[in-house]
């Protein structure tokens, strides 16, 4: 299945923006914007990922959004 045509795997209907590369659990892996602003929000953000469009989305969520002062990674490929 192409990366176009997945959907977020906590939502369902979301496309995906971002990939957690280190999950907890394997079912959820990849995570549209706006679950991923919520993850953040909520203080579990994804720590080691991969960003799916080309830009960084969830780079600039992890800026507007994330208090915690912890090192995040992007993992290349």
């Amino acid at each position: 299945m192409g990366a176009h045509r997945r959907k977020c795997d906590w939502c369902g209907s979301g496309t995906p923006i971002v990939r957690d590369m280190d999950p907890i659990n394997p079912e959820f892996q990849y995570w549209c914007e706006e679950c991923a602003r919520a993850l953040i929000i909520k203080g579990d953000p994804i720590e080691t990922y991969r960003e799916l469009e080309g830009e960084p989305i969830y780079g600039r969520l992890l800026d507007e959004h994330c208090t915690l002062k912890r090192f995040y990674s992007f993992a290349t490929a």
